[in-house]
C-alpha cells in the first residue's frame, strides 16, 4: 500500500491556487513510504533528518517564529486591503446611477472575483503552505481547489471583455454598444467557462489521512502526465490567450488614440471625450500588466517543479513557492489602488466611502463627480449630437430671456456658415467627428 503513494507527481496539486506547497506534500508521503532519500524528488526542509517509524514522524517544514510572522503579515494585508478595496469598488459602481456603465459592469465582475479568492482562499492556502497539514476538511479541499481557477478565469476575462468593448467603442464608434442585458449575458457566461475548466480540480480533489499528516490534493485518474496537460491548458486559458488579445486590442486602440489628432475638429467636446478615452484605456492596460507580472512567476513555478522535480530538494524551495503565490494573490489588491489613483470618479467615491476618517476631506466637486449629469457643456463650448448623417451645433446664451439677444441668434441658426453651410457639409462634419461622438456614446460612458 505505501508503494502505491511514492510517485510524487501523482500527489501534485493541479495549478489553481488552489492546492498549496506540491512539493511539500509530495515529500511528506515520500517520507510516510519510508522511501525519502537524498536521490528522491522530495521537498525541501531546512534541517532534512533520516527516515523515522511512522508514529514518530514530525513536521519537517517548521519555520522560524520570526519568519511565521512576516509571512503572516504580508498575506494579511493583502487579504485585508483586498476584500475592502474591492468591495469598495462595488459598493461605487452599484450605489451611483452615473457609474452603471459596460465597462464599470465588467470592473463589478472583476472586483467580486479578486475579493473573493482573497477572502475564501489567501490565508487557507498560505496555512496549507506553511504547515503542510489540511484542517479544513474534505468539503473545503475540493473549493479550495475549484474556487481559485474559477476566480482567475472570471478576472482576466472580465479585463478581456473590456478590452474588446474599448476596442469596439474607439475603433468602430457608430456600432452600438453592449446593453445592459447583454453585459449580464457575458459576465454569466464567464462564470460558466470558469466553473467547466475548474470542475477536474473538484471531481478529483482528496484528503488523506496519514498519521500525523492529513494532506488535500488533486490525484488525476491517469497520473502525472494527465496533471501537466491540465496545467499547461489552464495556463494558456487563464494566462497566455487572455493576454495576447489584450495586447492586440490595446496596441490598436494606442494607435488610433495616441497616433495623431483627428483634423477638421478641434471642439472641446472632442478633446474632452479623447482625454477621457485615453484615461480609461490607460488605466486598464495598467490593470492588465499589473495582472501579467504578478501572476508570472507562479506560473513559472509550477511548470519548472513539475519538469525538474530535482528543485523540490533545493533549501529554499518552500520560501520561493510562498514568494511567488504572495505576489499572485497581491494581484487581487493592486486594482482598487489603481481605480483610485487614475480616476477622479472613483477617487471620489472612495473619498466618500472613508469620509468618515478623520484625514479624508470630500470636497463639493468630489461630490458632483457621482452625481448624475448627462451633459457638461462650458462657457464657450459646442455640445454636439451626431449622427450617421448630420451634426447639429447648439449655441448656449446666457442672455436667453433678451429679445434682441434672441433675434440675433434666430439670425445665426439661418447663417448657413455657422450652421455648416449645406448639407453635405454637415454630413463631412459628421464623417470627421465620428470617432468622438456617437449615438451610443457620452462622456458618462468613461468612468
Amino acid at each position: 500500500m505505501a508503494e502505491s503513494w511514492t510517485d510524487p507527481a501523482n500527489l501534485s496539486s493541479a495549478l489553481g491556487v488552489g492546492a498549496a506547497a506540491r512539493a511539500l506534500e509530495a515529500g511528506w508521503l515520500l517520507l510516510q513510504a519510508g522511501n525519502f532519500s537524498s536521490s528522491a524528488p522530495g521537498p525541501p526542509v531546512a534541517s532534512a533528518a533520516p527516515a523515522q517509524p511512522r508514529a514518530n514522524l514530525t513536521n519537517q517544514f517548521v519555520q522560524p517564529s520570526w519568519r511565521i510572522a512576516l509571512w503572516s503579515l504580508a498575506y494579511g494585508v493583502v487579504v485585508a486591503v483586498a476584500v475592502l478595496g474591492n468591495l469598495t469598488v462595488i459598493w461605487i459602481i452599484v450605489a451611483h446611477k452615473r457609474m452603471r456603465t459596460v465597462t464599470n459592469y465588467f470592473l463589478v465582475n472583476l472586483a467580486f472575483s479578486d475579493a473573493s479568492m482573497a477572502a475564501f482562499n489567501t490565508l487557507i492556502n498560505f496555512i496549507y503552505a506553511l504547515h503542510s497539514e489540511w484542517y479544513f476538511g474534505a468539503n473545503y479541499c475540493r473549493f479550495q481547489n475549484f474556487f481559485p481557477i474559477t476566480a482567475v478565469f472570471a478576472s482576466i476575462y472580465s479585463m478581456t471583455a473590456i478590452a474588446v468593448d474599448r476596442y469596439i467603442a474607439i475603433i468602430d464608434p457608430l456600432k452600438p454598444r453592449l446593453s445592459a442585458t447583454a453585459t449580464k449575458i457575458v459576465i454569466g457566461s464567464i462564470w460558466i467557462l470558469a466553473f467547466l475548466l475548474a470542475f477536474p480540480q473538484c471531481l478529483y480533489s482528496k484528503i488523506k489521512v496519514m498519521p500525523g499528516r492529513t494532506l488535500c490534493y488533486v490525484q488525476w485518474p491517469e497520473g502525472p502526465k494527465q496533471h501537466f496537460t491540465y496545467h499547461v491548458i489552464v495556463i494558456i486559458l487563464v494566462y497566455c490567450f487572455p493576454l495576447l488579445i489584450m495586447g492586440v486590442t490595446y496596441t490598436f486602440v494606442g494607435i488610433t488614440l495616441w497616433g495623431g489628432e483627428i483634423p477638421g475638429d478641434t471642439c472641446d467636446k472632442y478633446h474632452e471625450q479623447l482625454k477621457a478615452k485615453r484615461k480609461v484605456v490607460k488605466m486598464m492596460i495598467i490593470v492588465v500588466v499589473t495582472f501579467a507580472i504578478c501572476w508570472l512567476p507562479y506560473h513559472l513555478y509550477f511548470i519548472l517543479t513539475a519538469i525538474y522535480q530535482q528543485l523540490n530538494r533545493w533549501k529554499y524551495i518552500q520560501q520561493i513557492y510562498l514568494a511567488s503565490f504572495w505576489l499572485a494573490m497581491s494581484s487581487t489588491m493592486y486594482n482598487p489602488i489603481i481605480y483610485c489613483c487614475l480616476n477622479n470618479r472613483f477617487r471620489a467615491g472612495f473619498k466618500t466611502a472613508f469620509r468618515w476618517c478623520p484625514f479624508i476631506h470630500v470636497s463639493s466637486l468630489d461630490e458632483l463627480e457621482l452625481k448624475t449629469t448627462r451633459f457638461r457643456p462650458t462657457r464657450q463650448s459646442s455640445l454636439y449630437t451626431v449622427t450617421r448623417m448630420e451634426s447639429v451645433t447648439v449655441l448656449f446664451d446666457s442672455n436667453d430671456g433678451d429679445p434682441k439677444a434672441n433675434r440675433k441668434k434666430r439670425a445665426l441658426q439661418r447663417d448657413p456658415s455657422i450652421n455648416g453651410g449645406s448639407r453635405r457639409d454637415s454630413k463631412s462634419a459628421s464623417t470627421t467627428s465620428s470617432f468622438i461622438s456617437s449615438p451610443y456614446t457620452s462622456v458618462d460612458e468613461y468612468p
